[in-house]
This record gives C-alpha cells, sequence and structure tokens, in this order.
C-alpha cells in the first residue's frame, strides 16, 4: 500500500509555523484587496437599545471529555472575551473575530481546552473559544446584521446535554483561516458585550436604534437515521422567521441550515423515538 504523502505542514512544527504564516498573510492581503473596514474601538457605557441577549452553560459534562478541559475552555473564554466586549461597529464596519482576538497563546494567558480538527477531538491552546463564536452567531441571528464569513462544524461530535438552541447552529473556528465575520448594514452603531461568571456565558447586542423586527429561530424534521453503510447521521432543518415587532405579522420565513450530520459518538446515545429508517 502506498504510503500517504504529508502536507508540508504536517512535516514539522517549524514547517505549520511557515504554513500558517503563509496562509494569514494571504487573508490579510485578501482583505485588503477588498476594502475591508473592521472594527477596533470599544467602549465601556452601553448603547440604549438591547436587539438581543443571551446566556449559555460555561461547564457542560460532554462525552470522553475531562473536565479538566471544559475549565480550560472557561479560561479561555474569559481571556479572547477582553478583547471582544464593547467593541462597537459604525455603519459599514464589519467585525472579526480572530483580527479582535489575535492568535491564542500561552503567553496571552489561554491553557489548553478541548480541540476539534476535522471531526477529531484532543486538546490544544485556547481549545473552547469556538463557544464564543456560537454565542456571538446566537445573537446576530436574531438582528438584521449581515454575517460575511462563518463556518458550521460538519459532524454530529456530542450527544445533546442541555441544549437550548437549535442544533447545527454553532460555528467552527481556527487561527486565521476560519473565522466569524459580521458586519453592520444599519445606519445606527452596533455594540457587542460579552461577560461571565462562574457557571454562564453572556453575550448581549445592542445599538443606538430600535429594532424594529423580532426574530425567531426555528428547528424542524428532527431525527436521526442510517445510510446504506450502516452509519448514522442527524437531519434537521433550520429557519429564521422574522416578525413586525408592532403586528407579530410574520414577514419572512427562511431556510438558514440544512442538516445532515455524520454521528461522532457512540450509538447507544441517540434517543430511539428519534431514529427514522
Amino acid at each position: 500500500m502506498k504510503k500517504k504523502r504529508k502536507l508540508f505542514c504536517e512535516i514539522n512544527p517549524m514547517c505549520y509555523e511557515i504554513a500558517l504564516f503563509k496562509e494569514c498573510k494571504k487573508k490579510d492581503f485578501k482583505d485588503l484587496l477588498h476594502g475591508k473596514k473592521f472594527a477596533k474601538h470599544k467602549q465601556s457605557e452601553n448603547l440604549e437599545y438591547i436587539w438581543k441577549g443571551h446566556c449559555k452553560i460555561l461547564l457542560r459534562k460532554l462525552l470522553n471529555v475531562d473536565m479538566k478541559l471544559q475549565k480550560g475552555k472557561a479560561q479561555n473564554l474569559k481571556v479572547a472575551g477582553k478583547c471582544i466586549d464593547g467593541i462597537v461597529l459604525k455603519p459599514g464596519e464589519e467585525f472579526s473575530f480572530w483580527n479582535l482576538v489575535g492568535r491564542p497563546t500561552y503567553k496571552k494567558g489561554y491553557v489548553d481546552g478541548l480541540y476539534i480538527n476535522h471531526g477529531n477531538m484532543g486538546k490544544g491552546v485556547g481549545g473552547g473559544i469556538c463557544a464564543m463564536g456560537n454565542l456571538i452567531h446566537w445573537l446576530i441571528l436574531h438582528t438584521p446584521l449581515e454575517v460575511t464569513e462563518m463556518h458550521h462544524h460538519s459532524d454530529a461530535l456530542f450527544p445533546d446535554e442541555k441544549r437550548r438552541v437549535p442544533f447545527g447552529t454553532g460555528v467552527s473556528l481556527c487561527y486565521k483561516n476560519l473565522d466569524y465575520r459580521f458586519k453592520n448594514n444599519t445606519n445606527g452603531d452596533i455594540q457587542l458585550r460579552v461577560w461571565q461568571d462562574e457557571t454562564m456565558i453572556y453575550g448581549e447586542i445592542r445599538s443606538s436604534t430600535p429594532l424594529d423586527k423580532m426574530y425567531k429561530i426555528v428547528e424542524e424534521d428532527n431525527h436521526y437515521a442510517k445510510d446504506e453503510d450502516g452509519v448514522f447521521y442527524r437531519n434537521s432543518k433550520v429557519y429564521r422567521e422574522t416578525y413586525d415587532k408592532e403586528s407579530g405579522k410574520l414577514l419572512n420565513r427562511e431556510l438558514i441550515l440544512d442538516n445532515h450530520s455524520k454521528v461522532m459518538y457512540d450509538y447507544s446515545f441517540i434517543p430511539q423515538d428519534q431514529i427514522r429508517s
């Protein structure tokens, strides 16, 4: 059997750093070429109107995951949150997760947390900060703001454990290629606030202008099905509904996600009443 040839970045740590540097510079050049205007200004004073608030459990008990890595995630979220909290987007400006947070390193205060790469779980510096991206994306889905870059996790990695949002609405982050970005396409200022305590992480989208619409995220047809090779997939459709805030009238309903995700955990954890033949 022919041995698979290694990628340049897989040869040794130095090659990985060279490859990463090259990819980061390519992305920076592309942003410059397209005239991107990234938000940089932060302020501690809250903008007047809360468009959406949400909170997430900080420490989740995940199958076959050491709780030490979950505690590492909490530390990493705290460090990343300080780079993001209070950021203000002027009209036309764009939020970029990595342009604000930078590369996670031990020197900056990051520690090892749960790290997922191509469906494989491990540990790595800054692991777990995808939870910050998940929180921010959930907030943005409830606003008219434009998502300009996002990447989904392609697999169902864990059984549901106190899930409070539809499956598949999380994001994948990897410095610097897999970024999360959104644009202020309104006429007012937009502010993002994030903070945490011992058990929860919190977020708010605020604005200098009131919001005249309401948004609802709806998951339908959630089920598991086995393919011809005996592999289970988790399936569902996620819609975003837009309502007029004053009258409550439904203005729009759009499909934002069509899930077909390979189940990567023990099949015994699949709810039997959700399996379709």
